[in-house]
């Protein structure tokens, strides 16, 4: 049987790796089984150091790897002119394929194509509004509107919204979250959900658990909301008189935030960053301590929060977003830092009520096993060929 030619696109392979990388990955070595795949990236650096860290079985050597954007190309967004060139390209590519496949949200391949959000932001001004709950300017829709309608059909690229209305694309949101929200914004589309990979399956390895350890994992970003997370574990170190500790692991950039945060743990030793870590160090921090917070209210997903499930952790959650839908417990949700805090003091000071969570999370964490991804990226990977029909979700 003639192998199905394959175009992947996605942005790039950064120095940090986390959880989102491993989805091109994984999607790559499932499609390499049965396909010919070539990947468009906008740079092409880091992708061997990936594969290698990640563990992932790519075979690079049977791997077609196009970079997409000009020489020196660094940035992790790009003007107008510089989409049109990626769209240019991509089109250029897709010609010679059979089956198109955007992992960096919505691309336009001049054909119908099949497209995995991989955040929220699928590059509509308008959307970013409407989740924000902003009201626009004048001038914003003005601009706007010259945009989609005018700049983008001269230069042949469709706007996000003609790519949404269009039955003929198949897009996969990361989270019923999003996938919500998208419909409520324009409408029914052709997809369903895909969520991202979550192959983080450690063991403890003699780890000794600190009862009194709050751990976050991922970028250390003003998107997070690390100050905050820090004003949650000291007003549950007030309420319960507990020697609570927040342990922080992950890349902290060379910012006016960073060394906000670095001023404020120096004068609380019980707030320690840990840098960034993989492999089996990864494993053995996220097997240290007890519990997690996770802040942001409006993330797509949050691949970190899964890896507190399957660590054995209980992880305190914003009661909106897709990391509500990952640990699905009302209990654990907050919907201000000081309900977090009277949770997590909660769960300090009452063993009746943390045995209760570390069980319905441990129960929980089973729908998150590396085989339960697998499986569902097989049967995604079957739509994204159309090899079978598409059960309906």
């Amino acid at each position: 049987m003639k192998r199905k030619k394959i175009l992947v696109y996605y942005r790039y392979f950064g120095m940090t790796l986390g959880g989102g990388e491993y989805l091109p990955l994984t999607l790559i070595a499932e499609l390499q089984k049965t396909c010919d795949v070539t990947l468009a990236l906008d740079r092409t650096g880091n992708l061997e150091r990936a594969v290698s860290l990640m563990g992932v079985a790519v075979d690079l050597s049977r791997l077609e790897v196009v970079k997409v954007m000009p020489p020196g190309y660094r940035k992790t967004s790009c003007t107008m002119f510089e989409a049109f060139l990626r769209s240019r390209k991509l089109k250029r590519l897709a010609k010679k394929a059979d089956v198109c496949i955007s992992l960096a949200n919505i691309m336009d391949f001049g054909k119908p194509a099949r497209h995995v959000l991989i955040t929220i932001d699928v590059g509509d001004s308008a959307f970013d509004d409407f989740v924000a709950g902003r009201k626009a300017s004048l001038a914003r829709r003005i601009a706007r509107f010259a945009k989609d309608r005018l700049l983008r059909p001269l230069l042949g690229m469709r706007s996000r919204r003609d790519v949404f209305a269009d039955p003929r694309e198949r897009i996969y949101p990361n989270s019923q979250y999003v996938k919500s929200l998208l419909e409520s914004f324009y409408g029914k589309f052709n997809g369903r959900v895909f969520l991202p990979p979550t192959l983080f399956d450690g063991s403890a390895c003699g780890v000794a658990r600190d009862p009194l350890a709050v751990l976050f994992i991922g970028r250390i970003a003003q998107s997070k909301r690390i100050e905050e997370m820090m004003r949650i574990v000291e007003e549950a170190r007030e309420l319960t008189g507990k020697d609570l500790k927040l342990r922080l692991a992950g890349k902290m950039d060379d910012n006016p935030y960073s060394a906000r945060l670095r001023a404020l743990a120096a004068t609380r030793p019980w707030i320690s960053f840990e840098g960034v870590l993989y492999g089996d160090a990864k494993t053995r921090f996220l097997f240290s301590g007890a519990y997690a917070l996770h802040v942001p209210p409006t993330e797509a997903f949050g691949i970190s929060v899964t890896e507190y499930l399957k660590a054995g952790l209980v992880p305190v959650v914003a009661d909106r977003g897709g990391a509500k839908e990952i640990v699905a417990n009302p209990e654990l949700e907050f919907s201000d830092p000081g309900e977090a805090a009277r949770i997590l003091a909660k769960l300090v000071s009452d063993a009746g009520f943390r045995r209760e969570q570390k069980r319905r999370c441990a129960e929980r964490a089973k729908a998150f096993t590396k085989e339960a991804y697998m499986a569902h990226q097989r049967e995604i990977v079957a739509e994204m060929l159309d090899e079978r029909p598409r059960p309906a979700r």
